[in-house]
């Protein structure tokens, strides 16, 4: 791809302003007046309504250019799903208004009953708690990462003794309440928070309200590594805090020793406040936009008695101004928000990444480190390190060649966020380790 000159692009602003343009532009499909929690199971001796589909079904998500067509079937049903010669594949999640109409839940004739719920979110729970031995690490970890563990449409987070789920899926969300209550025994949780997507509007056709258990707490205390997170669950990102980037926040201590680190869309802290507390960084600053975040992360680097500069500022403009003040750092992270959340942005969104490395090479000292990130899924692998090549060349320097870089390692999220063989668009999140010479 020709990236272009970089331009400036201001920082994405996050879930609430996305649904309020979705709900006022009136360029979404029409909302349902009515969302309601329903039963996981179905009744055995009931109808169950059916979808047909053009070819066979190996995919979990099964988009309406598929669909031959409906019977009895409205949206949120869960229905069977017939393949073009009449035989029964599976059992799914219908939603018409949708690009993805069928989200697959089980695959063959057999209808799940409420023992194989319970199984497949006993083995979402056991991956985590005794394979990963995430407990051992952590309070925090993802108990459900969508389809990798048979749940399309849905993603769980446990913080403490709460459990956060995210939902993109109409039919999904109004079964996520029941989940919830099935998954709290095996969690030893007390409490759950259920929110829709920030696109719920214009990809679902409704507009759910957030769900809560009696008593929720505003926030909770979580533990990564040794250091403390506040997490709040009103008016944050996704579930609440990122987990996907347990791991990479703590290799990324052992380069900060002693150094100047700077964290761009630090959002509550979490590179800057671990950069600090296990990292023992000299001076480390978190830039990000929005103010409510940042008050969070003062909190999280107050919690671990740590030193950090919080800045709010545009990321771009913030690293202009200290390109022109001649400014670097020894570690700089770069971990944007999603730039692209559907095909249309892929060009436009593929283009801000471009923009922000561009001006984060500049930043790094030489011989420093950079980790640079991207959580788009709809932009791959081989397509961001070359972007990232591309934009190192791209860097004015004194000889005009550019900034030569040694990529140490590319890492993703953390395990508990598993890659569905069968669904790679599970894997999300890249990070490119380079030291920038």
């Amino acid at each position: 791809m020709n990236y272009g000159k970089p331009r400036h692009h201001s920082k994405y602003r996050g879930p609430r302003q996305d649904r309020r343009k979705d709900r006022d532009s009136g360029t979404g499909p029409a909302r349902l007046t009515k969302v309601t929690q329903r039963p996981l199971t179905v009744d055995a001796a009931g109808t169950i309504p059916a979808v047909y589909v053009k070819s066979k079904i190996l995919h979990p998500l099964l988009y309406r250019k598929r669909v031959d067509r409906a019977e009895r079937a409205q949206p949120g049903d869960f229905v069977a799903v017939y393949n073009a010669d009449g035989e029964l594949s599976g059992y799914g999640l219908y939603n018409p208004r949708s690009e993805i109409a069928v989200r697959m839940l089980w695959h063959g004739p057999e209808l799940p009953t409420d023992v194989m719920w319970d199984e497949r979110l006993g083995r979402a729970v056991s991956l985590r708690y005794d394979l990963l031995k995430l407990p051992e690490q952590s309070n925090a970890c993802r108990l459900v990462h969508g389809e990798t563990d048979g749940l399309s449409g849905m993603v769980i987070d446990q913080f403490d003794d709460v459990l956060s789920a995210e939902v993109f899926s109409l039919g999904m969300y109004q079964r996520a309440q029941a989940i919830l209550q099935r998954l709290a025994p095996l969690t030893n949780t007390k409490h759950y928070l259920i929110q829709a997507s920030p696109q719920f509007v214009s990809q679902e056709g409704a507009d759910p309200p957030v769900v809560r258990s009696e008593n929720l707490p505003g926030q909770v205390v979580i533990h990564e590594h040794g250091t403390r997170f506040r997490v709040r669950f009103e008016g944050g990102h996704k579930t609440g805090f990122f987990c996907d980037q347990r791991d990479n926040r703590k290799r990324l201590a052992d380069f900060c020793a002693g150094k100047r680190v700077l964290d761009l869309c630090c959002y509550t802290g979490g590179f800057a406040v671990q950069a600090a507390k296990l990292g023992n960084a000299d001076q480390v600053t978190g830039v990000d936009l929005d103010h409510v975040p940042l008050a969070l992360a003062r909190e999280n680097a107050n919690l671990n008695q740590v030193r950090v500069k919080f800045v709010q500022a545009d990321a771009f403009a913030y690293m202009r101004e200290m390109i022109n003040q001649g400014r670097l750092y020894d570690v700089v992270i770069l971990d944007p928000p999603k730039l692209i959340r559907t095909r249309a942005e892929i060009e436009e969104g593929t283009r801000k990444h471009f923009a922000l490395n561009c001006l984060a090479m500049q930043l790094v000292a030489p011989g420093g480190v950079l980790l640079t990130c991207s959580c788009a899924g709809l932009l791959p692998d081989q397509e961001f390190t070359k972007l990232v090549v591309a934009a190192s060349r791209r860097v004015e320097t004194a000889n005009g060649v550019g900034r030569d870089i040694q990529i140490l390692a590319k890492t993703g999220a953390a395990p508990d966020h598993a890659v569905l063989g069968n669904c790679l668009e599970t894997e999300y999140l890249k990070a490119i380790w380079a030291v920038v010479k």
